[in-house]
């Protein structure tokens, strides 16, 4: 559930991230978390209608879990009905559908349509931000506290470029169905037709979200993502002058991203490892990733991405099924001491091996002695190919 961010040195391969016209931005590569260019941020700021993703990220959780149905229809409570900004002109004789309120938060900005989610799910929008912190944490943002969920400010309501990366991560990974209604370019209500304020889905190709955000004390916000071939990045921005600003600073991080970077996904013959076992019924055994593996490299890279492993030698038995037993690490630059990692995942064993008889371990123990094999190895180990494109 939590996000797995891996902060990268490309500028040695790549030069200098963008510079923008923003307080603060972030950009990651939403399959393999990498962190891609970063300023500032951490820094605690206010969201603005940012803060309707997580809104939305519970909505679709609440859906997918059965707790909310998307058919169900929902009443429309004075406070919603009567809150200012952004709306999709509710009123209490409409009775909208779950449906139809996801719509007019993802596409239109619908403080009414958040407040009504809010109360239907929590009984007030109060008990609504305790589970929005709940959420927050449980995703690894680490520096933000709602206290709403609609954006409007207050003093504990704040966020992080980083964080709400994370959070349209989340959103596209775990509800990829759902992410679909950010690339509506428009929505109509009870009459009413209304844009997106997301220029990213006019102006940049393959664009298809996330969300906008805009308050005095915010600035322009706006949280995009994109994606061409398998490549997929997701940016945050935070405090631009203007709508066309955030929308601008936000293509020049992802044409930054998409000039310089490309996604691989490894196969399991490149990653997977066979290592030594001692004093067990079997001697050796078979490493795997605990789960698929992608990694960011520069476009421009003459090296191929490899692959070595790191464990502790020698491996002893009893040794159970799913037990980590080492760490592999994707290099670019060969394996050697200058090699930049680019990222490390955890490698467990295929499966379970029973100790050995007491003769079989004490012959183990001569060949140990022997070899003098108890320093760490590096990649002195059987296995497949460990290259990629």
């Amino acid at each position: 559930m939590s996000a797995i961010l891996s902060s990268t040195a490309f500028a040695s391969s790549q030069g200098t991230s963008p510079t923008l016209e923003a307080k603060s931005w972030a950009m990651l590569d939403a399959r393999s978390g990498q962190i891609i260019a970063e300023h500032n941020a951490d820094e605690q700021l206010p969201p603005a209608s940012l803060t309707k993703m997580m809104t939305l990220y519970l909505a679709f959780e609440a859906v997918k879990e059965g707790r909310l149905d998307i058919n169900e229809r929902i009443k429309i409570s004075k406070k919603a009905w009567k809150i200012g900004g952004s709306t999709m002109f509710l009123e209490p004789r409409l009775n909208p559908t779950v449906n139809e309120l996801l719509h007019g938060i993802a596409t239109l900005s619908g403080n009414d349509a958040c407040i009504a989610i809010a109360e239907h799910m929590d009984g007030s929008e109060e008990s609504f931000a305790d589970r929005m912190n709940e959420k927050a944490k449980a995703l690894g943002m680490q520096h933000s506290h709602f206290s709403n969920a609609t954006g409007f400010p207050a003093e504990s309501h704040y966020s992080s470029a980083m964080d709400m990366s994370i959070l349209g991560v989340a959103i596209w990974r775990d509800y990829p169905e759902q992410y679909k209604l950010f690339g509506e370019r428009d929505y109509t209500f009870d009459g009413h037709t209304q844009p997106n304020r997301n220029r990213l889905l006019w102006s940049f190709p393959d664009a298809d979200g996330i969300k906008t955000g805009h308050t005095k004390e915010a600035g322009y916000c706006l949280v995009g993502s994109a994606e061409k071939n398998n490549t997929r990045f997701v940016t945050a921005v935070f405090g631009t002058n203007s709508d066309r600003a955030r929308a601008r600073e936000s293509k020049k991080l992802l044409g930054y991203g998409f000039r310089n970077f490309i996604t691989v996904r490894p196969t399991e013959r490149e990653i997977r490892r066979q290592v030594e076992v001692f004093e067990g019924v079997k001697n050796s055994i078979w490493l795997k990733p605990t789960a698929p593996i992608w990694v960011t490299v520069p476009q421009n890279s003459k090296a191929k991405l490899s692959f070595r492993l790191r464990y502790d030698a020698p491996l002893k038995a009893p040794i159970r099924e799913g037990q980590k037993l080492g760490t592999i690490e994707a290099v670019i630059g060969g394996d050697n001491a200058k090699a930049e990692v680019m990222r490390s995942f955890p490698m467990v064993a295929t499966q379970s091996i029973k100790q050995a008889s007491w003769i079989s371990r004490q012959w183990d123990g001569l060949r140990l002695w022997i070899s003098d094999s108890s320093n760490e190895l590096l990649d002195d180990v059987t296995g497949e190919p460990g290259t990629a494109e």
